[in-house]
């Protein structure tokens, strides 16, 4: 499929496409009114060859939405260049490696994100590739009697849970926006506390395990890493419940994982996917810039604990 204005290539999945022919630095209004409309439609955009500056990456993720934060490193290096020791003691190798899981980013906080862009600056040479999930065809593969027994039902969502399943017990109220956020050239300056981020003091958000795209009207699953205590299930049926979601849900043709090349750029709406890390050999740099658009309140608020 073509534009007059970019090239747009369907991926293998039930989602998600590659654009060429557009600079994300400098296009026009109606443009990129185009490209958003491609999003929804796809809900994963990959732009290889960008190569943005982290202010160009901010600028051009505020114009989809208000941003939860500018930008942030996912990366295992530190601020003096060196690699983090991969030994168990790093709390943002924990991270790093908690985000293995599948999951939506930020269900854990009082309104989830809409969606990010990522990018690429470092990759090491085989491995580290993201991986992304279409929550709306797994809940349109779902047969009736799975849709009958998560119908109306609410879980909790907690990074606490989610991390500890790692091995990782994060300091109860350490969580600062700001200890996300890094300085806009290329440095690392505060990605030593990154670690933090999300570890905050407030309720423990719930969440419907079926959610109505507020733009597209789509329902989709919403569930992953962070979820737990189902409404109205003991945990260890709660869990078996959440694990077999997403294990249905992360099945070809629904999953995409990709490889990234330095400059690669993609746009996500976390609304409807799912997205997980993968491994790689934590001896080599790996440098990524996450750019996290914040939810719109009205449609995205936790629930009230009832």
């Amino acid at each position: 499929m073509g534009s007059s204005a970019f090239d747009v290539e369907r991926l293998d999945a039930t989602f998600g496409a590659t654009v060429t022919g557009v600079n994300l630095v400098d296009i026009d209004d109606s443009l990129f009114a185009a490209l958003r409309e491609l999003w929804l439609e796809h809900a994963l955009l990959v732009f290889p060859g960008q190569f943005l500056t982290r202010e160009q990456q901010i600028a051009f993720a505020r114009r989809i939405g208000p941003l939860e934060f500018d930008i942030a490193p996912l990366s295992n290096v530190m601020s003096d260049g060196s690699i983090r020791p991969d030994d168990d003691n790093d709390d943002v190798v924990k991270v790093l490696k908690g985000n293995m899981g599948w999951h939506h980013d930020s269900t854990y906080m009082p309104v989830q994100a809409m969606g990010a862009v990522f990018t690429a600056e470092v990759v090491p040479d085989s491995g580290g590739a993201t991986g992304f999930a279409d929550m709306r065809a797994a809940y349109e593969a779902l047969d009736e009697a799975t849709l009958a027994r998560i119908e109306g039902r609410v879980a909790s969502h907690s990074l606490y849970h989610s991390q500890a399943m790692v091995g990782h017990d994060g300091e109860k109220g350490s969580h600062s926006a700001a200890s996300a956020v890094a300085t806009v050239d290329n440095s690392l300056e505060n990605s030593d506390d990154f670690g933090g981020y999300g570890f905050h003091d407030g309720p423990v958000s719930r969440r419907p395990l079926v959610k109505t795209h507020p733009e597209t009207g789509r329902k989709n699953l919403l569930v992953g890493r962070h979820a737990y205590d189902v409404d109205g299930l003991s945990a260890q049926e709660s869990e078996a419940l959440l694990r077999e979601l997403v294990e249905f849900a992360c099945q070809s043709p629904r999953i995409y994982h990709h490889d990234w090349a330095p400059g690669d750029a993609v746009l996500w709406d976390n609304r409807c996917l799912m997205h997980q890390a993968t491994p790689w050999d934590m001896s080599q740099a790996r440098i990524m810039w996450h750019s996290r658009i914040a939810g719109d309140p009205s449609t995205e608020s936790a629930l009230l604990a009832s």
